[in-house]
């Protein structure tokens, strides 16, 4: 037991006060300030579209997933160290309540996908941050989203998590095709594949003389345009020379290049065509990239061997 919980809580608060201002320092210094804050769970549930909360009840809840907060997202940094002085009497009154072996109400959280956000008690999870504490106990309320959440989620990854939220919000191709796992790597992308998706929506309509309902205009996009371009893309392996890409960016790529080919040679160029036009195209720049670097190496070898001979001469 510490002599005096109340003088080593204030010595506490300084140290956890200081760690978070120099981590603050080399956020901004590395150009990872979004670091430096929680998130926010207003701006959560309005970019990736949260609905439908409901009561889990009282729960252990892992300290890592706790990424955000509702009302407290500037006051602490992404492992719940205060950042503001504001923060340390109630800081130091939860520290002294452990030193003292007070039981604590268990804190308040909404859970969003995989990750969850304190709507009461962020005092009390910094804490327990501190503490090295695993697990704090937690009465969850639950909501729903559409986009993806993850403890790795940062502040600059919720406007890809949004544009998926608001795409499949509008094509509901979660919902008509379960298993898809369309995912551009860019937020730009999911506006180019609803695009995508009304203009065959309107062919389907030339085609057979009337409206085509969406969610029949989706899901034949998906099973007809969509995944025989994704099959081929897995068929050529083309992911292994995009590195960091998607099948969905190779998609976009794909039928960016198919647009292209039909401008100028007609309609009857098929995607695998576009695909093996693509692949050719990336292999001569792969053989003039290995061309240029055997002769840079050639020239420096050169190069070495006459400095060489001079310093033998020497």
């Amino acid at each position: 037991m510490i002599d005096n919980p109340r003088t080593q809580s204030g010595f506490d608060f300084e140290e956890v006060y200081t760690r978070a201002f120099f981590g603050k320092v080399l956020a901004l210094l590395t150009g990872r300030r979004d670091r430096t804050h929680l998130l926010s769970f207003e701006e959560v549930k309005e970019k990736i579209r949260c609905h439908d909360e409901s009561y889990v009840g009282m729960q252990e809840v892992p300290i890592d997933a706790i990424v955000g907060s509702v009302g407290r997202y500037k006051d602490f940094d992404r492992t719940f160290l205060p950042l503001t002085r504001e923060s340390k009497e109630r800081w130091r009154r939860v520290d002294e309540a452990y030193y003292r072996d007070v039981v604590l109400p268990p804190v308040q959280l909404y859970k969003v996908g995989d990750v969850y956000f304190v709507k009461d008690g962020n005092h009390r999870v910094s804490v327990a941050h501190e503490r090295h504490m695993a697990y704090i106990d937690a009465e969850v309320i639950e909501t729903r989203c559409r986009g993806p959440l993850t403890a790795q989620t940062e502040a600059e990854d919720l406007e890809e998590s949004g544009a998926r939220a608001y795409f499949l919000e509008w094509s509901r191709l979660d919902e008509l095709r379960p298993g898809q796992d369309i995912r551009p790597s860019a937020a730009g992308g999911y506006h180019d594949l609803e695009e995508h998706i009304n203009v065959h929506r309107y062919y389907m309509g030339i085609e057979r003389k009337q409206p085509v309902p969406l969610w029949d205009a989706l899901t034949g996009w998906y099973d007809d345009v969509y995944m025989p371009v994704v099959r081929l893309v897995r068929e050529h392996a083309i992911l292994q020379s995009l590195p960091g890409r998607t099948e969905t960016d190779a998609y976009l790529w794909i039928m960016d290049h198919l647009h292209d080919l039909r401008q100028r040679y007609g309609d009857q160029v098929a995607p695998e065509e576009a695909v093996n036009d693509l692949m050719e195209h990336q292999r001569e720049q792969e053989r003039e990239h290995h061309i240029k670097t055997s002769t840079r190496e050639a020239i420096f070898q050169r190069i070495a061997s006459i400095f060489k001979e001079t310093s033998h001469h020497d």
